[in-house]
């Protein structure tokens, strides 16, 4: 239970795919102009990524490896058209509003990168908590880069406005070079927090956790 644990929780941080291992960057400073899109684009990938490592873990051994890369593609896609269908059908606006990167999240280099690297490869009962490690790790960033560039760029959160209206939006964060900065402020949060983890090995194994 404890390596399942730290699995889980390197995903959060220590692993974390934005923040240290810097991967699937496109579409999420593309995204995070508003919280319900960070919230929303988190939450899909999260869906695709815990689906196809588990279809993956399940039938690895199946797999011939000289196809193994396309049967991964389709797999991924499969369930990108799943989660694209579903906020299509009941989230409209939501799917309107992050538009192709919905659909793009087949060549998110998280998902591949995790089903080739990791689901693969491990006994099966280690990729639930991976995935969701890894997909809530993606989550938590996209909604906190969210949460500043909508509060600053547009006063408001999740489309209330909550800095009243004397409040003048700094445009700069609604812009890509905000999402850039804020990005940037986050990876050094990132490193300072997986410094402070690393330097601390007697309470990491007090929590069983990161």
């Amino acid at each position: 239970m404890k390596k399942l644990a730290t699995i889980f929780c390197n995903g959060l941080v220590k692993e974390n795919p934005l923040l240290i291992l810097m991967i699937g960057l496109c579409s999420s400073l593309a995204v995070t102009t508003a919280v319900s899109n960070g919230i929303g684009m988190g939450l899909s990938m999260t869906f695709v990524l815990l689906a196809s490592e588990l279809v993956i873990g399940l039938f690895k051994k199946l797999i011939p490896s000289s196809v193994r890369i396309p049967i991964f593609i389709i797999v991924i896609a499969a369930f990108t058209t799943v989660i694209d269908y579903v906020l299509q059908a009941y989230f409209p606006d939501l799917s309107a509003s992050m538009g192709l990167f919905i659909p793009l999240i087949v060549v998110n280099c998280i998902i591949m990168g995790r089903v080739e690297a990791f689901a693969s490869k491990v006994p099966l009962v280690q990729v639930i908590p991976d995935a969701l490690g890894m997909g809530l790790g993606y989550t938590w960033v996209l909604a906190a880069i969210s949460l500043v560039r909508e509060l600053l760029g547009n006063g408001s959160i999740l489309g209330y406005n909550v800095l009243g209206d004397g409040y003048t939006p700094i445009l700069f964060f609604a812009l890509p070079p905000g999402g850039f900065f804020i990005f940037g402020l986050f990876i050094s949060l990132g490193l300072f927090m997986k410094a402070r983890l690393s330097a601390a090995p007697v309470n990491r194994d007090k929590m069983g956790c990161c």
